[in-house]
Parts: C-alpha cells; structure tokens; sequence
C-alpha cells in the first residue's frame, strides 16, 4: 500500500509475508513526509528478504538484532559505536553482495591515513569482518571479502617504557647541567 496522509503527518501501511511465510500487516505513523514513510516501508521490507541483495546499512541492523541477544551490553554497546562511526558511513548504501576485496582495501587504506594506532586499526577491521562472517555463516554470501582484502593493524601494541624514580632522577640531573 502506498503512504497515506493522517492529519497533518503521513502513515505506512502494508502487508508482508515472514521467514516462515505468514502474511502480517505493518502500520507506523508520524512521518512528516510522504517519501519518509515510503523509504521506511523499503527499508523494513529489504531488512525481510534473507537474500544479501540488501544494503550495508540494512543488514547490520539485522546483524544488531541477533548479536544483541548473544552478546553483554557493554561489548554491544562497543561493537555498535565502532561499527556506526568507522564502518557504515563507508559502505552505507553498497549492496551487501557487491562489495568486494577491493572496496575493503580502499576502505583499510582510508583508515591507515588518519593516524590511529594499529591496535584500534585491528579491531575495527575485525568488526567488519564479523559482520561478513555473519553473512557467510547465515546469509550465504560466498565467501568475506576482508579475507580477501587482508588485514590491518597488530593484535599486541608494543610494550610500554617507564622510567623508575631512580632513572627519571639521574634525568633530571643531566638536563640541568645542560
């Protein structure tokens, strides 16, 4: 059905059928434009399909929905925050099936310019590649393309240096004759 006015805000109105093929009528309303609720209704009926001809964005928030269950809120909260400002902006809008190893490259190569530690590197690629796995283990994708692609950073950051008191003294005492 197509978006309807209710008052002075807009509705979307439809049927669907479930992974189980039973047919169920959705309704939101409160939209404040007509291509509002349109682009609601495209995207619940996309995050329906359980083909990967889906965008990036839609597809995490079916990954969200499941891993939500399986994982403590905190690590969640962490996995959220990584993937919705390092990851999404990037694939946003590319189907899930058509991003290939060299889209990561491109995508790893932006993130090595902006200077983050190789630890934080490693750990964003592993959430995209999650993600992927995801896909591979439930969704049939063929195969991850971050495998493909390699993978960036280093799981250990190098070991830290401290000076003792005693080495931080004998410092000091040679800056001053200086």
């Amino acid at each position: 059905m197509p978006a309807t006015r209710d008052g002075k805000m807009w509705r979307s109105q439809f049927y669907y059928k479930d992974w189980q093929g039973v047919s169920h009528k959705k309704n939101k309303r409160g939209f404040r434009t007509k291509a509002e609720a349109e682009q609601w209704e495209r995207d619940f009926l996309q995050q329906q399909q359980r083909n990967l001809d889906i965008n990036f964005e839609n597809f995490v928030q079916i990954y969200y929905e499941d891993m939500e269950h399986r994982l403590r809120e905190n690590t969640m909260r962490t996995k959220k925050f990584i993937i919705d400002l390092k990851i999404i902006p990037y694939f946003k809008n590319k189907k899930m099936n058509e991003i290939k190893a060299s889209d990561v490259r491109a995508w790893q190569n932006a993130l090595m310019k902006k200077g983050y530690s190789q630890t934080y590197l490693k750990t964003v690629n592993n959430q995209l590649s999650a993600i992927f796995n995801y896909a591979v283990k439930y969704y049939d994708l063929r195969d991850n393309p971050c495998r493909k692609a390699g993978s960036i950073g280093k799981s250990q950051a190098g070991e830290r240096q401290f000076w003792t008191k005693q080495e931080f003294k004998q410092f000091l005492v040679t800056v001053e004759d200086k």
